[in-house]
């Protein structure tokens, strides 16, 4: 074989070595493009998945058990304070006792503004023989949290309802008031007499201070 003829045999061998190096490397480009758009759209369709969870429309209000209450026994419960000691309702006969079922330590300003209202006006309340409870359902470290941010609610009683039986026992998890329905209480007042009887409710969407209205439902009751 003369040289030319080696020649063109080694251009034709590096020539097909060259188009099969290409033909690999756009085979490789488009899988790796493949992959990394269906994981962009597995990624997409995750988000907005997570998103639609996170959005998703509350379960639609209903007073109507809250409200089946009044002039009922109130339900029992104990429950732990923030300050350490055990609460139980139905030890408390002879005081009326006014319960504020609050969203907690995310509720702000609203139920902390109310918190400290009932700090403020302690005198007032044990001058109509009332005890008043704020219960949560936040876990102790959450509302101690929200404690150092407003030392007043400190001298609060906060009773802690961390696994929710309080709450749903009374049903304020499904009312208006409550933005996270299901799992969270939202503004909810009650008035539980001396003997142990629910003589007033309100559940207050407007998240106000309702000191001088729970004055003149506990005025009824001397």
């Amino acid at each position: 074989m003369d040289k030319k003829s080696i020649l063109i045999s080694v251009i034709i061998t590096l020539s097909f070595i060259v188009i099969t190096v290409l033909i690999i490397s756009l085979l490789n480009k488009n899988n790796e493009n493949a992959y990394i758009k269906g994981n962009a759209v597995k990624s997409s369709e995750t988000q907005d998945s997570s998103m639609s969870s996170h959005h998703r429309t509350p379960s639609p209000a209903d007073n109507s058990a809250f409200l089946s209450l009044l002039n009922k026994p109130a339900p029992d419960f104990t429950l732990e304070s923030f300050k350490g000691s055990e609460v139980t309702l139905s030890k408390l006969r002879g005081k009326n006792v006014v319960i504020f079922f609050s969203e907690g330590a995310m509720c702000y300003p609203g139920c902390w503004n109310q918190i400290d209202a009932f700090v403020g006006d302690t005198k007032l309340f044990d001058d109509k023989n009332t005890l008043v409870y704020t219960i949560v359902v936040d876990p102790r470290q959450d509302w101690k949290e929200a404690v150092d941010k407003d030392t007043k609610m400190a001298s609060a009683n906060v009773l802690l309802d961390t696994n929710k039986q309080a709450s749903n026992d009374y049903e304020v998890l499904t009312v208006d008031s409550s933005m996270h329905r299901g799992q969270f209480p939202g503004h909810t007042y009650l008035i539980v007499d001396k003997d142990g009887i629910v003589r007033f409710e309100k559940d207050d969407v407007q998240m106000g201070i309702r000191n001088k209205e729970l004055f003149l439902e506990l005025d009824k009751l001397i």
